[in-house]
């Protein structure tokens, strides 16, 4: 089983992009939508750009996510590139990709764009600094190379780094294990099998749909009931599609002003201004259309008022429990009384999650009462004695999200202190965007900004004009360096703060409120304002570079 990044530095060239010692203008780091987008962006300013990625390919998380049933839970068209000529002629089969089609959409817009000619594939970078003498970051890898660069963007995203629990004799156990997100290129075989999934996060719903047709056994390890949602995926004709592009430039303006950077936002209205035909109908509405409307599309208080909030968790749970069989099943997987409130933790999308636990070779492990201790030979053994036997364990307990990317990238200040230290205790930026102590440099779908809140490619897009504009302006007016103040990254905290508090998110641990890694500490990671406002928020500092300091050549 592979655990680390490090472990795929595998760098397949010593020339071009691959070379040692490279001098650039600017260094990526990531080859998903956030990178990819600066680099294309960068190049069309002239500036000599270099992306780093540790995976062989393109695509980001679409080339470490292909586990069983691995596909995207936004919707196509608002899922992909605003740029025309990735879409002009491209079609998708249905409107939620799976990761092998996301792979081909990676393998078009290469195909348009020529993104692989300054790319360096299996490649980590694990050491950077930067030198305030020259205005140059030093950057290194994994393999022994150093590269140059002014400005250093960071696009690694929120689920980089992946989190997997030290149980004790996982080394011992005979058959195979995998975390979901270092899922073997050449695939496990898995039909016939003594199958378990741990975890039942996004990952290990999907695992869950596609094991429970052809394991003989399968056994779920859930600790919190997963409140998904229907997927309804639907096939997808290139004639309708076709219909649809004269819109798309208008389409793509219109995912930028809602809250989550799709196509729906909040209703205008609270829960209890329906009455309870009215409020029954609306809801069966957005159940109906299927996706995240019912999470962030439909009631616009229900995240900040608990009645309301009880409303949306009642309405799911008389859904959800109605599919399931099994009364014991049913109360772990559709508790009546709700572990936490609805929507303050990310609900997956589903198609058959629930209808896999009537069948009767699927099984469903509470490590909630009764916890794992360790692996054994034969499989897994839990706190009671009982013993799981087992041929294969899909390991989905998820991320050290949102900072374990940067954090672990051997990222060291001006001041001599390392990132991973200084954000022990609170992640500190401004805007999500930049660091104090990191001139020049700039994350990309990280922490403090709407990321996990949000549609992916909405928020990189918003994010990755700012940066190209910061890097246009600070080449034009001959800036060397620009840093966030301490006292408006200190602001930055508190914004961040100020509008978690006022809702139910930081009630929970979370992805979004620290996230589960051990350790941790117990903080909002996103921006939840929306993507609209934080657009606005952002634009502020451009182009007087209001809350940083700025350093002439």
């Amino acid at each position: 089983m592979k655990t680390d990044l490090r472990q795929f530095s595998n760098p397949p060239g010593t020339t071009g992009p691959y070379a040692n010692h490279l001098d650039l203008d600017v260094l990526i780091v990531g080859a998903g939508f956030s990178g990819i987008y600066c680099l294309h962006e960068l190049r069309q300013l002239g500036l000599k750009t270099v992306l780093f990625e540790a995976a062989h390919d393109l695509g980001g998380t679409w080339r470490w996510n292909r586990y069983p049933g691995a596909r995207v839970d936004s919707q196509v068209p608002q899922y992909q590139y605003s740029w025309p000529e990735t879409w002009a002629n491209w079609t998708w089969s249905t409107n939620y990709p799976s990761y092998d089609e996301l792979r081909a959409y990676f393998d078009h817009v290469e195909s348009v764009l020529d993104i692989k000619k300054d790319c360096a594939l299996g490649t980590v970078v694990v050491g950077a600094e930067f030198n305030p003498e020259s205005g140059r970051w030093k950057i290194s890898t994994e393999d022994g190379r150093e590269v140059s660069a002014k400005y250093f963007i960071v696009a690694t995203g929120f689920a980089a780094k992946r989190y997997i629990p030290e149980w004790p004799g996982v080394d011992s156990f005979r058959g195979q294990v995998h975390h979901s997100a270092f899922w073997p290129e050449e695939g496990v075989e898995l039909r016939g099998k003594k199958c378990a999934v741990i975890g039942t996060g996004a990952s290990g719903v999907q695992i869950t749909q596609a094991l429970g047709p052809v394991a003989s056994s399968l056994k779920v390890f859930q600790r919190t009931p997963n409140l998904a949602l229907p997927m309804r995926p639907q096939q997808l004709t290139a004639e309708e599609q076709d219909r649809v592009k004269p819109t798309y430039p208008e389409l793509f303006q219109l995912r930028e002003t809602s809250f989550a950077g799709f196509t729906y936002d909040f209703l205008e209205r609270g829960v209890f201004e329906d009455d309870d035909a009215e409020r029954t109908a609306c809801l069966e509405r957005m159940w109906e259309l299927g996706g995240f409307r019912y999470w962030v599309g439909t009631y616009k208080d229900y995240l900040f008022d608990p009645k309301a909030n009880r409303v949306i968790y009642d309405f799911w749970c008389r859904k959800v429990r109605a599919r399931i069989e099994n009364p014991v099943k049913r109360d772990l997987l559709a508790p009546l009384e709700p572990l936490h409130p609805w929507g303050v933790k990310r609900p997956s999308l589903e198609v058959s999650f629930y209808e896999e636990f009537n069948r009767p070779t699927v099984d469903l492990v509470d490590v909630r009462t009764n916890p794992i201790e360790s692996f054994t030979e034969k499989g897994v053994r839990m706190a009671d004695g009982t013993e799981h036997e087992l041929d294969v364990v899909c390991i989905a307990t998820g991320f050290d999200t949102s900072t374990g990317a940067l954090t672990n990238m051997g990222l060291r200040s001006i001041h001599g202190t390392w990132l991973k230290e200084e954000w022990a205790a609170a992640v500190h930026t401004h805007l999500g965007l930049t660091i104090h102590g990191y001139p020049n440099l700039f994350l990309m779908y990280g922490p403090q900004a709407p990321t996990v809140l949000s549609n992916g490619p909405t928020c990189v897009e918003v994010q990755g004009r700012w940066i190209v504009d910061t890097i246009k302006t600070m080449e034009r007016r001959g800036i060397k360096s620009i840093e966030p103040t301490l006292e408006a990254t200190q602001a930055w905290k508190q914004t961040i703060d100020g509008l978690s508090n006022r809702t139910l998110l930081s009630t929970t641990r979370s992805t979004y409120m620290g996230g589960t890694f051990p350790g941790k500490p117990f903080e909002q990671l996103n921006y939840s304002g929306g993507v609209y406002n934080y657009r606005l928020e952002i634009r502020k500092a451009l182009p007087s570079f209001e809350g940083f300091t700025v350093v002439m050549e």
